[in-house]
């Protein structure tokens, strides 16, 4: 027993030198982060009331940025049992199980092999002219083939699988980012479509009011047929349009159930009213201004593309590597007997060291091909991470142009819906005095200021999904 241990301590001395020099020399080329292909500032800048300094999108919590309590249970319902994102976290379970296996290879195996024979020799062949049976019993401690890293061939293939595994953890936070962004604008289009179902509900009690009082009028000869028979299509057209928004709004409740992959209770609904002579309220804050286009290298899809791009100059190593001799390491050391009892007894030590070298001279151009091949990925690599932040940078400069002028909307399109009411007030005046103010004039000024009711609505809910589509694009507020 004391022969074995001294043997494998003289295996394991040998060795540790030759593994010290594993590694000692790495062929990737260097990498440096590429400039990003976009211009230093934003074309247009959002508008900021005051001066205080809001934080980074990178620094903002999500939670801070939904004011709404509703809204934040709802995008929380969604973080717990999407599919799609559940998908996206085994996806990072996957890329660290092959980095932990790229991450062995590195490392030589030891194990331990237990062994018993039984032969039978016939005497025809045997030297001493008779049949004879041996037993060998064997117990080795063994170092299995393990490849000396000169060159950085699986230094640079396990550098590569790192970088995978870390893109797939931006990738995980990019679904993360999408999906509470698409969830929280299926909640303001509910929002939305709710006000809208209840702008045509209003409008359809007040028109059955006008037809019955325009009924009883034409019953006792003071309006004619045409008129009754005009105020009867008006409220037509409402049942039309109520019927059609509540089937949108049906419509709406299941998309949000689809990205939160269960019901959404409903007291998390948004409230079905609408506000359209005062300020509605706002289910988002203002996002931060003044921020550098620099910003759009945090962002997780282009982290993601950037891991990509590092994990392909780790290739260009391995793949240079495999031009250079590889050596192998394989030895053992244990006990071999007779007989079982005498398996640890002295004079039974057994050992075997093999070290072999692997020189490529001819392989038909593999090797060369394999490299133009890593060369080629990273190009492509390098050319998908620039686009990447190109279109990062198109995505926020979409939403700052619309940011631009968003509040001078908002102010002419409410004094669009102040004046449209006045008008129709004033025309459904004088057309009960009996003015000169026909129904016709009743129906158009009650048409356009419906349509400007509808129309604000809209805009409201633009306004809303601008900041969220800002905060999107930016890469932030989604941190926990």
């Amino acid at each position: 027993m004391t022969d074995f241990k001294t043997s494998a301590h003289k295996i394991a001395m040998l060795a540790l030198p030759v593994l010290g020099l594993a590694g000692c020399v790495n062929l990737a080329p260097d990498y440096h982060q590429p400039a990003a292909p976009v211009s230093a500032s934003w074309p247009q800048a959002p508008a900021s009331a005051g001066t205080s300094v809001l934080p980074t999108a990178n620094d903002l919590d999500w939670r801070t940025f939904f004011t709404d309590p509703r809204l934040r249970e709802v995008v929380q319902l969604g973080l717990q049992n999407n599919r799609d994102l559940r998908i996206a976290t085994l996806n990072i379970e996957r890329a660290r199980a092959q980095y932990g296996i790229a991450r062995a290879d590195g490392l030589p195996a030891v194990g331990v092999d237990g062994e018993v024979s039984r032969s039978r020799t016939p005497a025809s062949v045997s030297n001493s002219g008779e049949t004879t049976l041996s037993t060998r019993y064997s117990v080795d401690l063994g170092l299995t083939s393990y490849e000396i890293d000169f060159f950085g061939k699986i230094r640079n293939l396990k550098a590569a699988a790192m970088q995978r595994y870390l893109a797939a953890q931006e990738s995980r936070r990019s679904a993360q980012i999408s999906l509470v962004s698409e969830i929280a604008a299926a909640w303001l289009q509910l929002e939305a479509t709710g006000q809208q179902l209840a702008l045509a509900r209003s409008t359809l009690a007040n028109q059955q009011k006008s037809h019955e009082l325009v009924r009883r009028s034409h019953e006792l000869g003071a309006q004619s047929g045409l008129t009754l028979a005009q105020s009867q299509s008006t409220v037509d057209a409402a049942r039309v349009k109520v019927a059609e928004y509540e089937s949108q709004l049906a419509q709406d409740k299941n998309a949000l159930t689809l990205l939160t992959g269960a019901p959404v209770p409903g007291n998390l609904l948004p409230p079905a009213d609408f506000a359209l002579q005062g300020r509605a309220a706002s289910r988002l804050v203002m996002p931060p201004a003044g921020l550098p286009s620099s910003v759009l290298q945090q962002r997780p899809d282009v982290l993601a593309a950037e891991h990509d791009l590092i994990a392909a100059h780790a290739d260009i190593g391995a793949a240079r590597a495999a031009f250079f001799p590889s050596i192998s390491l394989l030895g053992s050391a244990g006990t071999a007997s007779s007989s079982l009892s005498g398996l640890f007894g002295s004079g039974t030590l057994a050992w075997s060291f093999a070290p072999s070298i692997s020189l490529p001279i001819f392989d038909g151009g593999a090797n060369q091909g394999n490299l133009d091949l890593t060369k080629a990925q990273r190009d492509i690599l390098l050319a998908t991470y620039e686009k990447t932040i190109q279109t990062a940078f198109r995505e926020v400069a979409d939403a700052l142009a619309v940011r631009t002028n968003i509040a001078a909307r908002l102010q002419a399109q409410q004094s669009l819906v102040d004046s449209t009411y006045r008008s129709f007030q004033l025309s459904n005046a004088l057309f009960s005095r009996g003015g000169g103010s026909g129904f016709l004039e009743v129906l158009d000024s009650q048409r356009t200021y419906y349509t400007a009711q509808q129309d604000m609505i809209t805009l409201r809910l633009v306004e809303q999904i601008n900041r969220l589509a800002l905060f999107k694009t930016l890469g932030g507020g989604w941190q926990p």
